[in-house]
């Protein structure tokens, strides 16, 4: 891997923290990931929760990627102001979502919008107010397959509801959407276990696909699950961190060779004794939701050791010999790429010059863009 591949040349760095993405490694991701579902990208339906930026967005269009999945509407209206032409909502509206749901396919009828429900009390209440605007709604069906989050058990009667869902008149049954995060292990572990509960649910679908005149469509998986869905026929496959990658899924999900594509540039800003430093990259600048230890990993120096934590400082424990001053650079990579973004209002465009040449808004960091 190249060396230092993150160090910034640039002298008109914006003040710390804030984040860097490269494009040539993004790029480089949306490859691999298009060569691990050998060219179809049909077969891919990338999640945008990562990275919520409309540059990325597209990007995935050069790369002749056109569906998406998205878990606020904000990410949907995003993607339907980047003209994505095929839109999941990953998340089941309720409530006041139920109106700006609504509201977003009327804005943009000529965006292909599905969401998911996951019983029959959502799914009328969908086809209620679908009726009530003249609307027919796309549905996938949410099954759980372990994640226990949401969806309904596949040891439930899901079959049955999907068939009644089917009934409804406002509602046009998609298929099935499976999200499997609980899958860890080796690849091979985690193939068996995507496998035994895909196999049970192909068999039901192949039933109710009897039924029906048209093709049910599955989709499913994230970034742990995606070398299996990626194999599978008539599946599409949801992962979202491979574009930006992180020090997690670097280090659990090795065979997927994805390259990290964005850091935290902090700077020192203090030595409390002479073998700590002070840092800006407190939990507001990074993920925070994991141990200390699980949070961020240092680039510059493998020596540096994260040893305490608060809103707006980072205190690192200096075990080897380098010797470091206030105002040093640090580069860190993120141990939970995803909610890190989401604390960004903008991210810094790297090129191979190491220079920086662009700025990108994280436009769907926000709750609400127009809906």
């Amino acid at each position: 891997m190249q060396k230092n591949w993150w160090k910034i040349n640039s002298e008109t760095r914006p003040d710390t923290p804030f984040l860097a993405v490269y494009e040539d490694r993004i790029r480089f991701n949306l490859e691999r990931l298009i060569g691990a579902v050998n060219g179809d990208t049909q077969k891919l339906r990338p999640h945008i929760k990562t990275h919520k930026i409309g540059e990325i967005l597209e990007l995935f269009k050069i790369y002749n990627i056109k569906k998406v999945k998205c878990a606020t509407i904000a990410e949907a209206e995003l993607s339907a102001i980047h003209e994505i032409p095929d839109v999941l909502l990953a998340y089941q509206p309720v409530g006041a979502k139920k109106e700006r749901w609504v509201s977003l396919l009327q804005k943009y009828p000529n965006i292909q919008f599905s969401t998911i429900v996951d019983n029959l009390e959502s799914a009328k209440a969908l086809n209620q107010i679908a009726e009530k605007n003249n609307l027919i709604l796309n549905i996938f069906l949410d099954l759980n397959t372990g994640m226990n989050r949401t969806g309904i058990s596949i040891s439930d009667k899901w079959i049955d509801l999907a068939s009644e869902i089917i009934t409804l008149k406002n509602i046009h049954f998609e298929g099935f959407h499976i999200y499997d995060g609980h899958i860890k292990g080796t690849v091979d572990e985690r193939n068996i276990q995507a496998s035994n509960s895909f196999s049970i649910i192909k068999k039901e679908i192949e039933i109710l696909q009897q039924k029906t005149d048209y093709e049910l469509k599955i989709v499913a998986g994230g970034s742990n699950t995606f070398p299996f869905y990626a194999t599978q026929e008539n599946a599409e496959s949801s992962p979202g961190t491979f574009v930006f990658w992180d020090s997690n899924y670097q280090t659990n999900l090795p065979e997927q060779e994805f390259k990290p594509a964005l850091v935290i540039v902090g700077t020192v800003i203090s030595k409390p004794t002479n073998t700590t430093l002070c840092v800006d990259i407190g939990y507001k600048a990074v993920s925070s939701e994991n141990p200390i230890d699980k949070r961020l990993v240092i680039l510059n120096d493998e020596n540096l050791i994260p040893i305490s934590h608060s809103e707006e400082h980072l205190i690192v424990e200096n075990r080897g010999k380098n010797q470091y001053k206030i105002g040093d650079t640090v580069y860190a990579q993120p141990y939970h790429v995803c909610p890190t973004c989401a604390l960004y209002d903008s991210v810094q465009v790297i090129n191979k010059e190491h220079q920086i040449c662009d700025q990108w808004l994280v436009v769907a960091r926000s709750r609400k863009i127009n809906i």
